[in-house]
């Protein structure tokens, strides 16, 4: 889930950006020193999207730039727990799919795919499906649940979150329109039979 938060800071203006405009650099400097950067409260700093409020400079001896108090607003990433989130697989591994949502990626491992038996391909780099012959492939869009977090350390590569397929309603993008197209022509029998 995405979040925008206020937070409050001081940020170093070097001397040689003085002529710029002074905002544009602040943002420009604190994108630099906190984009990607992970707070387990608020999760990843995805962007400093502009600042309410710049305090005047600060010069410190033996240092040339300027320090200002700043009001910044950020966009932050922070998965959340049994949260159900669309991403990409970026790659499939014998255990499982890493995915991409938003700017983390997570793991299916390769039990929560589908209720079926699943085998590793590598030759096409796939997960294959025994008895449904369904498929799993690098660059499939798929639609997740997010069963286990564990945001460690201060980039999103120390995270580790843990994304199941098998519930209803989830999976590869064609998978569910398969699912509700199996639905809709379902409740067609059933009507048809009570006539």
């Amino acid at each position: 889930m995405y979040y925008l938060t206020k937070i409050e800071d001081t940020v170093r203006i070097l001397p040689y950006r003085f002529e710029d405009p002074l905002e544009e650099v602040a943002i420009e400097t604190l994108n630099e020193t906190y984009n990607g950067k992970l707070d387990k409260k608020l999760g990843l700093l995805v962007s400093v999207t502009d600042i309410d409020d710049i305090g005047e400079g600060k010069v410190i001896m033996g240092d040339g730039s300027t320090y200002h108090d700043v009001v910044f607003n950020a966009i932050f990433f922070k998965p959340e727990l049994q949260e159900i989130i669309d991403g990409e697989v970026i790659e499939i591994a014998e255990f499982g799919a890493f995915i991409r949502i938003g700017p983390m990626d997570g793991l299916v491992h390769v039990s929560q795919v589908t209720d079926d038996y699943i085998n590793y391909d590598s030759k096409r780099g796939a997960l294959l499906a025994k008895e449904s012959k369904k498929t799993l492939e690098e660059g499939n869009k798929v639609r997740t649940r997010i069963v286990a977090i564990s945001l460690k350390g201060k980039s999103s590569k120390e995270t580790r979150i843990g994304l199941t397929m098998r519930q209803a309603g989830l999976g590869k993008f064609e998978w569910i329109e398969e699912e509700k197209t199996k639905g809709k022509e379902n409740k067609k029998a059933k009507k048809g039979n009570k006539k």
